[in-house]
């Protein structure tokens, strides 16, 4: 009686250790954030009734496609977690999952996660999705080793949840200019994003070779400044929404209020170039985009 207890608990606690190593091989969090974003685009462009068949097809989707290129991102430098403390108990680092066991897991996901897309919403939402993926695995990641303008590369498929959203909830045969505002924000939102969460973390960075920071130097006055020019240019981008009438006049002024607390934000880091004010800044970021975005939603025309 004794041992089949005992082999019960190993059993639960082997399967519990298991998904708990595919939680953290496909960044769950993470990519819980990103479908978000899609879902509030699809949710944007969606006319009444709104088709939820649709819409959680799209989250299903959209998220294998992210948790693959997060599965990719750590088989590529498996080699480089081991040397960094935040990342150095992953599966892959350590031996908890195979090299081909995580190969096929990721190419599934991503295989399912675009060819769902293109079937259930369009071809040109999975063709984007895709080439979101190709971006984020054979672009993105092997440039972080080599130049801190991988932030760029990557921040192009960082930008194209809410963009794919849109053009889900369409026929998809061609990509609106709302759905062009939604990219132009995420876009411009992921540098401010990135560079303090590269503040942050920069000494750990540096052991993998990642120098990511928009200054050689790395934590200065000149990265500093750079996160502070790009947080600010989110107001004007933001605005923009309201412009050219996708929303009205009081999410407007929600949008406006949000960009001017972060660039405030962005103006104590270069101030005090701490990372104290950097992790302030992080974190106002995972609160600026999802308030934007609501506010958009909320207060469409």
């Amino acid at each position: 009686m004794l041992k089949e207890e005992t082999y019960e608990v190993s059993v639960k606690t082997a399967i519990s250790g298991k998904i708990a190593d595919y939680v953290a091989f496909t960044k769950f969090r993470l990519a819980s954030l990103v479908v978000f974003s899609s879902g509030i685009g699809f949710l944007i462009a969606s006319a009444s009734p709104i088709d939820w068949y649709k819409f959680w097809w799209l989250i299903l989707g959209g998220f294998l496609v992210t948790a693959s290129s997060d599965g990719f991102n750590q088989i590529i430098e498996r080699d480089l977690d081991k040397l960094m403390s935040r990342t150095a108990n992953r599966p892959l680092p350590q031996s908890r999952m195979s090299l081909t066991e995580a190969y096929i897991v990721a190419s599934l996901m991503g295989v399912i996660g675009v060819s769902l897309l293109w079937i259930k919403m369009n071809p040109l939402t999975g063709m984007l999705s895709g080439i979101s993926l190709l971006l984020y695995a054979l672009a993105y990641t092997p440039l972080k080793q080599k130049t801190s303008w991988a932030v760029f590369v990557g921040a192009i498929p960082g930008a194209m949840p809410p963009m794919l959203g849109y053009i889900a909830a369409g026929t998809g045969d061609k990509i609106e200019f709302y759905a062009w505002l939604l990219f132009a924000v995420q876009f411009i939102w992921q540098f401010p994003h990135f560079w303090a969460i590269a503040w942050v973390v920069d000494d750990d960075y540096k052991k993998a070779g990642f120098h990511l920071l928009p200054s050689a130097a790395g934590r200065d006055k000149t990265t500093a400044f750079v996160i502070l020019v790009f947080t600010f240019f989110l107001v004007p981008f933001g605005m923009l929404t309201s412009f050219f009438g996708m929303n009205g006049t009081i999410s407007g002024m929600v949008i406006i209020t949000c960009g001017m607390a972060f660039a405030y934000q962005a103006f104590k880091l270069y101030r005090d170039c701490t990372v104290k004010a950097a992790k302030r800044l992080m974190f106002g970021s995972f609160i600026y985009l999802p308030i934007v975005q609501l506010a958009i939603l909320f207060g469409k025309n």
